[in-house]
């Protein structure tokens, strides 16, 4: 079949190439640029009007010129091989490799597009994810299937935790796999995610795409979609239970923000394009469950709130699609500054319990953070009236707020707590109360755990 190819580019507008003349092209078709020089560069057709096509050059349009450039369109949309091959490579946001290794192979292909799960297929999310992380495995613990995303602000240490995460997560001894989207990373912190997660992809269990900040911001919009579509074939093919991870949503939301721009189209709150809303969804729904298929697919996709604000389109969006979140807060003073009142798992019931973790499991999460919420109380109490003025039990309850940070919330970067030891050290902060205190925990619980604080 020969390639017939289009000389008749018109315009050049940032990341954007407008191709005259063409007949039959469909929208998100995949095209391949050749330039004068002989270089190849690949778009995406975003819009077709008539004999007018709108490509995205995944490339960028730097150093292109409309006479010269020849553009040929595959007649179907953009294709990435899946497969296990992926485990344990390192590649660019496009999926080429970073590694020095071959171009992946699989065997086969699926488009990069995809399509959120068909509500009839799913089953409810079930069983644990365990992150090693203390403070996410008693209060938020992450369900099989489940998306949840991790809230911070500039300067906290979110790429940290989220490598943490992707770095000792497990479920115990079933086949599991990490995919890492990585999106406008400094050289810097790409260099950290790496080392990182040196370990485990060379265990073969992770795959790792880096798009980083001086790439070409097309590029960014494509990452998590190549992440998806590769995370998707191991669960639901290849039967594995597969833990994605997306840092940063901002960075991709901004570059969703400058194409739509380049587009001429009506901009939204901040700037945003209207479609926002639909387009994150678009991602975050292509995780769960499925019915007769034994693997899981469960997202964390991290964002970065321009200047802490919660109500920032991106979070706000985020925060409508996904079942729950995790917040960083630059009050909590040790590492990983996960603020526990602030966070929430919304399917957690379905993943704890006799059987997954501890059969105390909910119940001793909830007298946490109903305990922490009456510290907090009596801190502002005590702020106002003086410690001294507090009654011996308000002042427990701050003793034990002492406790859960020292003793459960702080933990290092590279620590991985086993499930037994987190609630070893959740039971020490409980003791810390009078046993009189403990409302929400059974009277089992309470003889086989409570040791009273001396």
């Amino acid at each position: 079949m020969i390639e017939l190819e289009y000389t008749t580019l018109s315009e050049l507008r940032g990341p954007l190439a407008l191709v005259g003349g063409v007949s039959g092209v469909g929208w998100d078709e995949f095209a391949t640029i050749r330039l004068s020089s002989g270089e190849t560069r690949h778009g995406l057709v975003l819009e077709v009007d008539r004999d007018l096509a709108l490509v995205q050059v995944l490339e960028g349009t730097s150093g292109m010129t409309p006479s010269g450039t020849r553009v040929a369109f595959a007649g179907s949309p953009l294709r990435v091989p899946v497969g296990a091959g992926w485990l344990g490579r390192v590649c660019n946001g496009r999926g080429e490799p970073l590694d020095d290794g071959p171009p992946v192979f699989g065997t086969s292909s699926a488009p990069v597009s995809g399509f959120p799960l068909n509500p009839t297929w799913r089953v409810p999310p079930a069983d644990p994810v365990l992150t090693g992380v203390s403070a996410i495995d008693l209060l938020t613990t992450l369900v099989r299937g489940q998306k949840i995303a991790l809230f911070s602000a500039a300067g906290l240490p979110h790429l940290e935790l989220a490598a943490q995460i992707a770095a000792q997560a497990h479920v115990g001894g079933e086949p599991f796999s990490v995919v890492f989207a990585a999106m406008g990373l400094t050289h810097a912190d790409a260099a950290s995610v790496r080392d990182a997660l040196e370990l485990r992809s060379a265990a073969g269990e992770l795959v790792l795409l880096l798009n980083l900040a001086d790439d070409p911001v097309i590029e960014r919009v494509l990452t998590p979609r190549i992440a998806l579509t590769v995370a998707e074939h191991l669960a639901f093919e290849l039967g594995r239970h597969v833990l994605v991870v997306m840092a940063d949503m901002t960075s991709y939301c901004e570059a969703l923000r400058e194409v739509s721009a380049a587009r001429g189209e009506i901009p939204a709150r901040r700037a945003y394009p209207g479609y926002l809303y639909s387009d994150l969804a678009s991602l975050y729904e292509r995780c769960g469950r499925v019915r007769g298929r034994p693997g899981s697919l469960t997202l964390l996709p991290v964002l970065t709130m321009p200047a802490g604000d919660i109500t920032h389109p991106v979070p706000d969006l985020t925060g409508y699609i996904t079942e729950g979140q995790i917040v960083l807060s630059p009050e909590i003073a040790v590492y990983p500054q996960i603020d526990p009142l602030a966070s929430l798992s919304r399917l957690m019931r379905g993943g704890v319990g006799a059987g997954r973790t501890r059969s105390e499991h909910m119940d001793l999460a909830a007298q946490t953070l109903a305990a922490l919420a009456r510290a907090r109380q009596a801190g502002e109490l005590a702020e106002l009236v003086g410690a001294g003025a507090l009654s011996a039990t308000d002042r427990r309850y701050l003793d034990l707020s002492r406790a859960f940070t020292e003793v459960l919330l702080a933990q290092r970067g590279d620590e991985a707590r086993t499930l037994e030891e987190t609630f070893e050290r959740a039971w020490r902060v409980a003791s810390v109360l009078p046993r009189r205190e403990l409302t929400m925990l059974a009277t089992t619980a309470l003889k086989a755990h409570y040791r009273e604080a001396g």
